[in-house]
């Protein structure tokens, strides 16, 4: 994630993971949805254009998983509903009991 922010130590200084994500732009609700394969299925209510559903997939990841915003990125598949994001903070492990809790917390 580059150097060190503000007195933040670096990704390498701490846990850190990547995860892939299948993104539904422009749906009714925003939420997490669950498994898709070996991603996770997300929808966002904003469109995918300008990068607004890029942005809208950050912020719900940052608030369901409570992490700082900063510490998430799109590392690839920036034009498509397929994505990989890179995390500092929170292992694998981690990760997925949050999305999980969210999933059953949604139901």
């Amino acid at each position: 994630m580059g150097p060190a922010r503000r007195g933040y130590p670096s990704a390498v200084d701490g846990p850190h993971t990547s995860f892939r994500l299948r993104v539904v732009p422009g749906a009714a609700r925003a939420g997490i949805v669950g498994r898709h394969g070996d991603a996770w299925k997300v929808r966002v209510t904003a469109p995918p254009e300008a990068g607004r559903a890029n942005e809208a997939v950050l912020d719900l990841l940052a608030h369901t998983l409570g992490v700082p915003r900063r510490d998430l990125a799109v590392t690839a598949g920036l034009a498509s509903r397929d994505k990989t994001v890179v995390l500092d903070g929170l292992d694998d492990d981690a990760v997925a009991e949050r999305l999980s809790a969210a999933v059953r917390g949604a139901r």
